[in-house]
C-alpha cells in the first residue's frame, strides 16, 4: 500500500526528468543556486508543493470566475454547481490521458495505479477535454448554454496553467532539451554535475499570461462578439504557443511508436480548426441582443418595467378608492356636459324658454 504513495517506477528516462534533488540556476539572467523544497511533511507525510500550487491555481481560477460571472449573463451558484463537478472530473480526465499514452508502464500492474493522481502524471489536455465535456453536461442539465459558461471558464482555465507549472520548477521536471540559450535553466545534481535546459515550464506559464492578458483586454473592449467566441481563442492561442514549446521537451507522450508527440499534435489540429472557425465567424454578422449576457439584461430589464406598470396600476387604484363621493361625482358630471349629457341638455332648454319670452 505505501508504494502507491511513492512515484510510480516507470522507466528509467521517465525519472532521469525529474531531479528534486538538483540545484536550480538561470545564468544567463544572474540567478544561482536555487534550491526550493519539493514539498513538506505533514503528520510524516510528505505534501508535494506540484499539488499544492495547482490546487492554488483551481482556488483562484474559481474566484476569479464567480466574480466574473455576471458579464457573461450568469450567477455564482451556476458557476458553483458546474465546478464541482468540474474539478474532480478534469484531474480524472488529466490521468486517464496520461495513462493511456503510456499504457504499457501500466499494464500487469495494480488497478489503482491507473487512477493514482497522487503519483503524479496528469496531462493537461486530458483535463481540458474533461473539463468540457461537464461544462457541456452540467449546462445541459441546468438549461445554461454552454457557449457563454465556457468563455467563463477560459479564465479559470489560464489562471490554472499559469500557477500551476510553476509544480513543475518545485519539482525540476517538464524541462526541455539542453541549450546555449539566455534563459537557460541549470541543473546541477547532488554529484556535481550541470546540465543546461529549455525551461519550457516557464515558457508555457509567461505565453498562458500572455493569452490571458490578451482574452482580458478583448472582453473589456466589448470585442466578445458571440458566445463560444472566447473558448475558440484560447485553444487556438494556447495551441499555438503548446506546438512550439511540444517540441522542445524531454518528457512528451507520443502516439505509439511513431514519435509523433500527442500534445503538439493535437495543439496543431486545435490551431486549424480553431483558426477556420475564428475566420468563419469573423465574416457572420452576430447582433449584440443575441449574446446571453445581453439576452439576460433585457429579461430583467422587461421585467423591472413590467413591475412599475403594475405598481402604477395599483397606485391608481388606491387613489380611487380613497377619493370620497363628491370627488368621483364631481369630475363624472363634467364628463357628462363635456358628452353633451342630459344635464347640458336640460340647462339649455331653460335658457332657450326664457329667451323666447324676451323676444
Amino acid at each position: 500500500m505505501l508504494s502507491l504513495l511513492q512515484l510510480p517506477a516507470l522507466e528509467e528516462e521517465i525519472l532521469e526528468t525529474i531531479q528534486r534533488d538538483s540545484v536550480i540556476s538561470f545564468p544567463g539572467l544572474g540567478i544561482l543556486g536555487l534550491n526550493p523544497p519539493s514539498y513538506f511533511t505533514v503528520f510524516g507525510h510528505r505534501i508535494y508543493f506540484y499539488g499544492v500550487l495547482i490546487a492554488l491555481g483551481f482556488l483562484l481560477g474559481i474566484a476569479f470566475c464567480v466574480r466574473k460571472s455576471r458579464d457573461f449573463g450568469l450567477t455564482p451558484d451556476d458557476f458553483y454547481d458546474m465546478v464541482i463537478w468540474l474539478i474532480p472530473v478534469s484531474i480524472l480526465c488529466a490521468r486517464l490521458y496520461f495513462v493511456l499514452f503510456r499504457l504499457k508502464d501500466f499494464i500487469g500492474g495494480p488497478l489503482i495505479r491507473y487512477f493514482a493522481v497522487w503519483e503524479g502524471g496528469l496531462a493537461i489536455y486530458g483535463g481540458i477535454i474533461g473539463g468540457v465535456l461537464t461544462i457541456l453536461l452540467v449546462c445541459r442539465r441546468k438549461k445554461i448554454p454552454p457557449l457563454a459558461m465556457l468563455d467563463l471558464a477560459v479564465f479559470g482555465a489560464l489562471i490554472g496553467q499559469i500557477i500551476g507549472r510553476w509544480g513543475n520548477f518545485m519539482n525540476r521536471e517538464a524541462f526541455g532539451a539542453q541549450t546555449e540559450i539566455f534563459c537557460r535553466m541549470g541543473l546541477t545534481d547532488p554529484a556535481g554535475h550541470t546540465i543546461y535546459v529549455h525551461p519550457t515550464f516557464l515558457y508555457e506559464s509567461l505565453w498562458n499570461l500572455l493569452v490571458l492578458t490578451g482574452l482580458l483586454v478583448w472582453t473589456k473592449k466589448g470585442r466578445r462578439k458571440y458566445d463560444g467566441q472566447l473558448i475558440l481563442l484560447y485553444l487556438f492561442g494556447y495551441g499555438l504557443g503548446r506546438a512550439w514549446i511540444e517540441g522542445l521537451r524531454t518528457d512528451s507522450l507520443y502516439i505509439g511508436a511513431t514519435g509523433i508527440r500527442v500534445s503538439q499534435a493535437l495543439s496543431l489540429a486545435l490551431v486549424l480548426v480553431c483558426g477556420a472557425l475564428l475566420l468563419y465567424e469573423s465574416r457572420r454578422e452576430h447582433p449584440a441582443e443575441k449574446l446571453f449576457v445581453n439576452r439576460v439584461a433585457a429579461a430583467e430589464n422587461a421585467a423591472a418595467a413590467g413591475v412599475e406598470t403594475e405598481h402604477g396600476s395599483s397606485a391608481e387604484s388606491e387613489d380611487e378608492k380613497s377619493a370620497g363621493p363628491a370627488e368621483i361625482a364631481e369630475p363624472e358630471q363634467e364628463n357628462a356636459a363635456e358628452a353633451g349629457g342630459p344635464a347640458e341638455i336640460g340647462e339649455a332648454g331653460e335658457i332657450g324658454e326664457a329667451a323666447d319670452g324676451d323676444v
